[in-house]
């Protein structure tokens, strides 16, 4: 009975422990209603705006190494480009009286297509340097052919 007592004791005295909650090991504030929850996949909603949402995170991230924060014109998206379980955090900007929060989880489909898309750009650039090379030296081998 007197552990039931310290236990509910601490839940009261310490509240972030009863009542936050986190996602891939990313804590979600407090006032947050949970739109769409899957393994992959966190959308929510606060009555945050924006920039104290973006101030929330980057106090929540100011150790991690690795994180890209862009501002485009309706969203904040914070990225991990190292090993944290989670890929991105996207938060917007244009609604009214709240703000829209997703945190996606890295993905083996979005690592490779990256990879892929390297891979086949690195050879459309050689194709391309490769081809106007020829084209090149064609015109400069016919310029040098008709001044002999």
């Amino acid at each position: 009975m007197k552990e039931i007592k310290v236990i509910v004791f601490l839940f009261l005295l310490i509240p972030a422990i009863s009542w936050s909650s986190d996602f891939l090991g990313l804590p979600i504030p407090t006032d947050s209603k949970i739109i769409l929850k899957n393994k992959g996949r966190l959308e929510f909603e606060t009555d945050m705006n924006h920039d104290q949402c973006l101030r929330y995170y980057k106090d929540v991230l100011k150790d991690a190494k690795d994180i890209k924060i862009r501002e485009w014109k309706s969203v904040t998206y914070i990225e991990d480009d190292g090993k944290l379980p989670w890929h991105s955090i996207t938060i917007s900007k244009n609604i009214p009286h709240k703000t829209l929060i997703v945190i996606v989880k890295d993905n083996w489909t979005w690592i490779m297509g990256t990879l892929l898309l390297r891979y086949i750009g690195v050879f459309v650039v050689l194709i391309v340097l490769y081809i106007s090379m020829s084209i090149a030296g064609s015109i400069a081998s016919k310029l040098l052919k008709d001044k002999e």
